[in-house]
């Protein structure tokens, strides 16, 4: 148990931020400071100091390392962010080798990758994902199935004993972005971009496959999918913009100097967008577009719901207008 909270409590509080769709507004090598996660405000009071791991909220005066962090913004016991922790925090000791890049899977490998700590195993890798999955992407996220599962795993894995399954986008390095019907977000290493349809493209003249739709994540890029009839763009999805330096030296490896950037409305997407502007790429900032919204998915969801709604009340017009006319000729009578 000590070894467990101690691997918990190196488990770093800015991924865990970042994965809850929390940037920093300020990062430096020693310290990322935020506005509060635990309520709203303007001016950033919230620090993470990331070489010892651990948090202060100056209007607070309070702070901790991430289990007390994980507790308040949860609202959970201690027994329950530890589990909470232990399940989410990323198994950086997973080789990538276990992990097949085409998807089939080699169940021997499989059935051996288990992190140093015994926290995570990953017990199959299958095409098929279960239904919960199915209706969390299809009723929450609003994406069109048939048009995602080409894209998808499902990435099932053990923890003390507990079995859990996620949807899993795979990256050029054989790595995993994980995603449940939950709070969950995670990785299999190693970390790392994912370029789509650029083999289509490949013999194609390099002027014909420009702009590049880049993407921060792939749930966006699902949303995007989900909104055309047919992609026929080079996309490239960064998996986090971390991974805005090896977007750049792709691109640039393969000549390509135009993209259509689709990221968050937040600080980091604006950094990362003028990442690749300094870097000499002609940019479209496609964010202007969902301004009002955080990400791709958040607008598409919005637009989504509101088609549904006029078509609910298109439906319900012509019985209301029936209903009015028969009472209109009841009093006639």
């Amino acid at each position: 148990m000590k070894e467990d909270l101690s691997l918990i409590k190196r488990y770093p509080i800015v991924e865990y931020l970042e994965r809850k769709g929390i940037k920093p507004v300020r990062r430096t090598p020693a310290y990322a400071l935020y506005r509060s996660p635990l309520r709203e405000e303007t001016h950033p009071s919230f620090k993470v100091d990331t070489e010892k791991n651990l948090w202060i909220d100056y209007a607070e005066g309070r702070g901790g390392s991430i289990i007390d962090l994980c507790m308040r913004m949860e609202r959970c016991s201690l027994s329950e962010a530890i589990r909470l922790l232990g399940r989410n925090a990323p198994d950086t000791t997973c080789s990538p080798r276990m992990v097949c890049v085409h998807g089939t899977s080699n169940q021997e490998s499989i059935g051996q990758a288990t992190s140093a700590n015994g926290t995570r195993r990953l017990t199959g890798i299958s095409d098929t994902l279960p239904p919960h999955l199915q209706d969390y992407l299809m009723k929450e996220r609003y994406i069109d199935l048939a048009k995602a599962k080409p894209f998808l795993k499902c990435i099932s894995y053990e923890v003390r004993g507990q079995h859990y399954q996620a949807i899993g986008f795979a990256n050029q390095s054989g790595g995993y972005e994980l995603r449940d019907s939950g709070s969950f977000k995670g990785t299999i290493a190693p970390k790392n971009i994912t370029p789509i349809f650029m083999d289509r493209s490949r013999n194609k003249v390099t002027d014909k496959i420009q702009p590049v739709c880049v993407f921060e994540g792939f749930m966006d890029f699902l949303s995007f999918l989900s909104m055309k009839e047919e992609v026929t763009s080079a996309c490239l999805v960064l998996n986090s913009v971390s991974n805005v330096a090896r977007a750049i030296r792709y691109l640039n490896d393969r000549h390509l100097t135009h993209i259509r950037a689709f990221l968050d409305n937040d600080d980091a997407g604006r950094k990362a967008t003028n990442d690749f502007i300094r870097a000499g790429f002609k940019v479209e900032d496609m964010s202007v577009h969902y301004g009002r919204f955080k990400d791709l998915n958040e607008y598409h969801i919005h637009r989504v719901r509101g088609q549904q709604k006029r078509q609910s009340l298109n439906t319900l017009q012509p019985q209301t207008n029936s209903i009015k006319t028969k009472q209109v000729k009841h009093k006639m009578r």
